[in-house]
């Protein structure tokens, strides 16, 4: 795969600005250091969107050969990819990855990082918030802002009053449940379908791992949407019920379709946000959560949600129980480093209408509690 990457501009570099990697040697130099040390910011990663990343920048452009196609759905493969990046994730943990917090050029907050993430906070509502006044952060005076890691600060948790539960008395409105980008809303969505061609159709089975549940959303609707990140990676229930089923289903952590890149005979060039743009291919393949819940509201009944590895993301924390009664807006699991992205999946004759600024293109994310969506009676 590291061959089959073209040897002309731009892939001489990958898409952070270094130098692209070309063997398999290399590649393990390159991964032995970056299991050494946290993500650092970079001005050129951020630029790109792979701030925080670093994986997905190694991984970029092999991911979009056929070779790499091969190679990332390969199940020998993703299985020691899940040791490596368990093992990565152990020294996130640790308090030597709480090092690139702070305020060198490197530092995520440094100024720019402190901007760039502070942008995306305050975009969705329009308003100017400082970090220490957004965020929950243990101690502002003191080293690395008082977080004890880097996935201590990555997980850091709002303020509660920065992101109000919408209407939290009607059961007929529905709760946003990530800070995220919209990708898509589709319909009529299929029990199975072609889930890797270039339209990207909704599998309702693949997505929901084969689970005898899946039956019940033939015909349904599905939500999804993108955490980049600079988003804020926990999750809320975006209804009141009751956790009917909660697990975690293993998958792939860097294959993308293959229309994206050179496996695709109309094109020499490889999409390098493949990743991000193949989202509906990856609620189908992809290391993912799923929890089922049985809405309060019997007009919603049962309803899904999942949530999404992308890239590096070894870890989705479901942190609710089977048989758990939970209130809209509390929270239910979480992300640990990396990318992400997730789904809501609604029943056939369930009538959800979207609110009307909740459409892909919109620049700024939807905020996690917000008013997404309403079931029309």
């Amino acid at each position: 795969m590291f061959e089959e990457v073209p040897r002309r501009d731009p892939y001489n570099k990958d898409p952070t600005g270094h130098r692209q990697i070309r063997d398999y040697h290399h590649m393990l130099e390159v991964l032995n250091h970056t299991f050494t040390t946290a993500p650092y910011w970079t001005d050129s990663a951020a630029h790109v969107g792979m701030v925080g990343v670093p994986m997905c920048a190694i991984f970029d452009y092999p991911m979009g050969t056929p070779s790499g196609y091969a190679a990332f759905l390969d199940p020998e493969v993703n299985v020691h990819l899940k040791k490596i990046l368990n093992e990565w994730g152990k020294f996130l943990m640790s308090p030597k990855s709480a090092e690139v917090l702070g305020e060198s050029n490197q530092g995520w907050f440094s100024e720019h990082g402190k901007k760039d993430m502070m942008e995306v906070a305050n975009a969705p509502y329009g308003t100017s918030h400082a970090f220490e006044d957004f965020f929950v952060v243990p101690d502002p005076k003191a080293k690395h802002r008082g977080y004890k890691s880097w996935d201590d600060f990555f997980t850091r948790q709002f303020k509660e009053e920065v992101r109000p539960v919408a209407s939290p008395d009607d059961d007929n409105v529905i709760a946003n449940a990530c800070e995220s980008k919209v990708f898509n809303v589709e319909r009529n969505v299929k029990l199975r379908d072609k889930f890797w061609i270039k339209g990207q159709p909704y599998s309702i089975k693949d997505m929901l791992a084969e689970d005898p549940l899946a039956d019940e959303f033939g015909g349904g609707t599905v939500y999804q949407a993108f955490l980049s990140a600079l988003s804020y990676h926990r999750w809320h229930a975006p209804v009141s019920g009751t956790i009917k089923k909660a697990f975690v289903q293993d998958g792939t952590y860097f294959s993308e379709p293959l229309f994206e890149g050179l496996g695709n005979p109309g094109t020499s060039e490889i999409d390098k946000g493949g990743i991000t743009t193949g989202q509906g291919y990856l609620s189908a393949l992809a290391t993912r959560a799923v929890i089922f819940i049985e809405a309060d509201n019997p007009a919603i009944g049962l309803m899904a949600f999942i949530g999404i590895g992308m890239d590096e993301v070894s870890t989705c924390e479901i942190t609710v129980k089977e048989g758990q009664h939970v209130k809209k807006g509390e929270q239910t699991g979480m992300f640990h480093f990396g990318g992400s992205s997730h789904c809501l999946l609604f029943r056939k004759h369930v009538n959800v209408e979207f609110q009307s600024d909740v459409k892909p293109g919109r620049d700024a994310n939807v905020p996690v509690r917000s008013h997404l969506a309403t079931i029309k009676r």
